[in-house]
């Protein structure tokens, strides 16, 4: 048994001597691929830091950029620009309600105004007569003087040239006074609310 021990030793040694060689070459092949990787990823970098720097790509991106800036100014041109209409819009809306606010009731006043008139224009004489005229009148002057507060103003229509947006032709006839188109008998008068026609007037028209 102790005859057997030297190569019991010598084999333990190259054992030993072996695992160290195998461990010292997978040392060196881990390091050589790790240095094979880290070139890799060098030259993959180097490459993409090129490709950014490229002059050509850069200024594409450039130019897609301020494509894009320029259609969202565009948009936002435009977004301001229809809020002011829509605003100036609703301004108007808003003041042409509250000026014409009083259009239907000064539409529906106008009969009671024509009644006044003709039964002035009726009216006959006499103590009696003339004091319920005289009466009858201050009523309608104070009306008048309410509705013209309003804007109510009456047209002037004999005279004047026909104009479609003002007066309506009931008739046409002829006259040695007024030369042809000329509004020459008012049978209603006609009445405008501020700058607005509440109501044209009947007229005739010489031919």
């Amino acid at each position: 048994m102790k005859e057997n021990q030297p190569f019991q030793d010598n084999e333990n040694e190259l054992n030993q001597q072996t695992n160290e060689e195998v461990n010292e070459h997978t040392a060196e092949a881990e390091a050589n691929q790790a240095g094979e990787t880290a070139s890799e990823d060098a030259s993959e970098g180097t490459a993409a830091e090129n490709e950014a720097l490229d002059p050509a790509a850069l200024k594409s991106e450039v130019e897609r950029l301020q494509g894009l800036a320029d259609d969202y100014q565009q948009r936002a041109i435009r977004t301001q620009a229809d809020f002011d209409n829509f605003r100036k819009r609703t301004q108007k809306e808003k003041e042409d309600l509250a000026k014409y606010a009083s259009t239907k009731l000064v539409t529906e006043l106008l009969p009671v105004v024509d009644n006044f008139e003709r039964a002035l224009a009726a009216a006959g004489e006499g103590s009696e007569m003339e004091s319920f005229t005289k009466g009858v009148s201050m009523i309608f002057r104070q009306l008048e003087g309410v509705l013209q507060a309003e804007g109510l103003q009456a047209m002037v229509t004999v005279g004047e040239p026909f104009n479609p947006e003002y007066h309506q032709a009931i008739m046409q006839v002829e006259s040695d006074e007024y030369e042809e188109g000329i509004v020459v008998e008012e049978v209603q008068k006609g009445y405008m609310l501020k700058d607005k026609v509440l109501r044209p007037a009947m007229v005739k028209v010489s031919m």
